[in-house]
């Protein structure tokens, strides 16, 4: 008799034993949630790496183990479902948690906004998820998309704008056109559309390396109307490189960038901030050494110049100071906060005064942007004793540069061939008023506007007389050529300044 209880027994316990085992199983497969200290949160626990050592392990039955392989091949199953039930019980925090281990697994951020999350939409977790995930629009996006409107529209008015240095212009139209693009992207950015455009990932970062050579060919360009070469070339070899280092990101896929994005991977990105960084840097202190230069080289500037090349640099020290400061916070992934927000509001600030300058002193971008001195600092102005010049406003500083910019415009642009030049039209190049114009006319040549004009015209014409080249002329041609508007006005004004006709001078000057 005790033998057969003795037997019963150990049958039981061996039925027990059987059953143990698929109930082990789960409890190293099943990813489960364990209640933390502070009983308000919990973690998964997965004891898949434990169990998958074991090779003495058996499954009861087939269908256990096709059920413990289901869970741990669908563990998004088990956050979805985690986040739903927190969020029926009114657990927003926890909810919020597997919310966000859902899209890391599947890339789904429109997960945040699912029907079932309305009841805790209001809850601050949530919003703050929404915030990070959903697509927003709010002040920030729209200011950056203002400036890059404003941008990309200055951008086509420097480059079609008659009378300007096109070298120049270009240049500049260019570092505001990368700036522009840049802030498009930050408006982007702060839409959370890198979610939803994941192609935009790296899209103006190669464009980083361009900015200082840019701006300092620019400043060479304006302040020594510097003639470029073919070795200059060099200068784009760090965007070249660094193109070629990214161009495996660019070309993969959307979900694999989308991913980037949600787990913060940026590949390169510390070398990226660095590089830009030197480069502005180094830019910069050629940049301040080409101002410099100017200085000493006695080159004659306008007020308006100078105090426009001096601004820019003042903008660039700005931006680069800020800049450091979002390249140091991006490589430690804090973008967002007020000193993030620095340098777009300094980037900002320097697309608007490029522009409002391209406006209110078109000047700035014209093709008159340096003149040498030659022994006019010595000169005297002479004293005018008109009376209606003694409270003129024009110092004698500022008269003397206007004489040698209006003899520039005069020998080098040679004004004086348009033949609907008016007094007007020439205080809009000289960047002054007609008043101030008249003036210098009358204190420095000795003449009024129209002499002054018929002048140059007429010593222009006595050239092309001269010249072999222009042999086949006729007079009226000459006239036409010079800027006369018709052979009378012509005939008059060259028997006045040579005492002689057009074709008396023909044929005893030129044989």
């Amino acid at each position: 008799m005790r033998l057969t209880q003795r037997r019963t027994i150990l049958t039981y316990l061996f039925f027990i034993f059987i059953l143990f085992i698929p109930l082990k199983g789960y409890c190293f497969f099943i990813e489960t949630s364990e209640r933390n200290e502070d009983e308000n949160s919990y973690k998964l626990l997965s004891y898949k790496d434990q169990f998958s050592n074991r090779s003495d392990f058996v499954f009861a039955t087939e269908a256990d183990q096709v059920i413990v392989q289901e869970k741990i091949t669908d563990s998004t199953a088990i956050f979805k479902d985690l986040a739903f039930s927190y969020a029926k019980i009114d657990q927003p925090k926890l909810a919020c948690e597997f919310i966000e281990k859902y899209i890391r697994s599947t890339l789904d951020v429109t997960f945040v906004d699912h029907i079932k999350f309305d009841q805790i939409s209001t809850s601050e977790p949530h919003k703050q998820l929404a915030e990070k995930y959903l697509k927003q629009f709010g002040w920030l996006a729209l200011f950056c998309f203002y400036i890059s409107f404003v941008g990309f529209f200055i951008t086509i008015v420097l480059n079609f704008r008659k009378g300007t240095d096109k070298t120049a212009s270009l240049l500049m139209s260019i570092f505001v056109f990368l700036n522009s693009c840049f802030m498009a992207h930050l408006g982007l950015y702060f839409m959370n559309y890198e979610y939803y455009w994941p192609h935009t990932l790296f899209m103006f970062s190669t464009f980083g390396l361009l900015y200082g050579p840019i701006i300092y060919f620019y400043f060479k360009r304006a302040s020594q109307n510097y003639k470029f070469k073919r070795l200059d070339l060099l200068h784009l070899m760090p965007t070249v490189f660094l193109v070629l280092l990214l161009l495996p990101v660019y070309l993969l896929p959307a979900e694999e960038k989308l991913r980037m994005v949600i787990h913060y991977e940026r590949p390169y990105l510390t070398l990226i901030s660095v590089a830009k960084l030197l480069s502005l840097l180094v830019y910069g202190i050629l940049m301040v050494n080409v101002y410099v230069r100017r200085v000493k080289e006695k080159f004659y500037f306008s007020k308006q110049l100078i105090n426009w090349q001096r601004n820019i640099m003042i903008f660039c020290a700005v931006y680069i100071l800020s800049y450091a400061v979002y390249a140091f916070l991006n490589v430690l992934h804090l973008a967002s906060g007020f000193l993030f927000n620095v340098q777009v509001v300094s980037l900002a600030v320097m697309v608007l005064y490029i522009s409002y300058s391209a406006f209110v002193q078109p000047s700035l971008f014209g093709k008159l942007r340096i003149v040498k001195s030659e022994g006019e600092k010595e000169e005297k102005i002479l004293k005018n004793t008109n009376s209606k010049y003694e409270k003129s406003g024009l110092t004698p500083s500022l008269s003397l540069e206007l004489k040698v910019k209006l003899l520039y415009l005069l020998k080098e642009e040679k004004i004086y061939k348009q033949n609907d030049i008016t007094l007007h039209k020439v205080s809009l190049l000289l960047d002054t008023t007609r008043h101030n114009t008249s003036q210098i006319i009358n204190e420095h040549f000795g003449l009024n506007f129209f002499e002054l004009i018929n002048k140059y015209r007429i010593e222009e014409a006595k050239e092309i007389l001269k010249g072999e080249k222009h042999r086949g002329f006729n007079i009226i041609d000459v006239a036409y050529e010079v800027g006369f508007n018709n052979k009378v006005t012509f005939n008059k004004s060259f028997k006045k300044y040579n005492q002689i006709t057009p074709s008396e001078y023909l044929k005893r000057f030129v044989a």
